[in-house]
């Protein structure tokens, strides 16, 4: 895979990764699932988006990531992220500050790590966007960087108000948010952060259906609608990390393949025209 690259700290990584949690959401099995990411590393990717609370009851995707990846390339990042979390039943809780280290080391003793390239904290139950302070929650996670178990943090679920306060605490290297042609809501946040040398990481939807200019431009380009909006997810700036998931192979290949696809100015200034649900459209 030939795309750009960008740092997260002191990591490298490729423009365009792959996010494990649908490894856990579809019918897949095992073998199935290992096979996927060994692939996606042969095609290139060396970054990998992942947390301890995705599983589902018969694959987990911190363990599938051990199994299949194990020892891992040099080049590799794997992110994870804390703050939510599932008890082995799979019910949902918000951890508190000082749970937060027992998460960190359920990710490394699952990954088979002594230290996580990137923490992401998560808000969100009791911790909405735009309401409250995270800074216990991240002093905590600054803490155990400083202890040397988190090499980078990284804050998820945010506005602009959470990010300057993540900064004072500690060093952020990247923004992952929801974010896609169908929810462009965090425009502003994303040129904030490229101005702040900050990745914008977006978690999106690729298959809501596609919009009249999307099909228009996959067409002219011989590919498939997903690819587009990836396409035009990394063209919106090169501090942009695209994370799309899948369990299926064919998908895995479209989705690598669409960090070649080059969108001309007119095309992106189509697709930006796109409204998403609540997203007025740009005029």
């Amino acid at each position: 895979m030939t795309t750009s690259t960008w740092e997260l700290g002191d990591r490298t990584v490729n423009r365009l990764g792959f996010g494990a949690m649908r490894l856990t959401t579809r019918p897949l099995d095992r073998d199935q699932a290992v096979s996927v990411l060994r692939r996606a590393v042969e095609l290139g990717v060396n970054h990998i988006d992942t947390a301890s609370f995705y599983f589902s009851p018969r694959l987990s995707a911190n363990e599938l990531i051990n199994s299949a990846l194990r020892p891992y390339p040099s080049d590799l990042v794997i992110v994870t992220k804390v703050g939510p979390g599932r008890d082995p039943s799979g019910e949902w809780y918000r951890a508190r500050p000082e749970q937060l280290r027992g998460q960190v080391e359920e990710n490394l003793r699952q990954l088979g790590l002594d230290q996580l390239d990137v923490v992401n904290l998560r808000i969100g139950a009791g911790l909405e966007r735009g309401t409250g302070s995270l800074a216990e929650h991240f002093g905590v996670l600054a803490e155990l960087r400083e202890e040397g178990l988190i090499r980078h943090l990284g804050v998820s679920n945010v506005g602009a108000e959470h990010l300057a306060e993540a900064r004072a605490i500690a060093p952020v290297v990247c923004v992952q948010n929801l974010y896609g042609l169908g929810a462009r809501e965090d425009d502003a946040l994303l040129d904030l952060c490229g101005e702040q040398g900050v990745a914008f990481v977006p978690f999106f939807s690729v298959d809501r259906g596609a919009p009249d200019a999307v099909a228009e431009v996959a067409a002219a380009h011989g590919v498939t609608p997903a690819q587009v909006m990836i396409a035009w997810t990394l063209h919106r700036g090169p501090n942009v990390l695209a994370i799309p998931g899948t369990g299926d192979p064919e998908h895995l290949e479209q989705n690598v393949a669409a960090a070649q696809i080059k969108l001309s100015v007119e095309e992106m200034a189509l697709l930006s025209r796109v409204p998403g649900p609540g997203t007025p459209a740009p005029s």
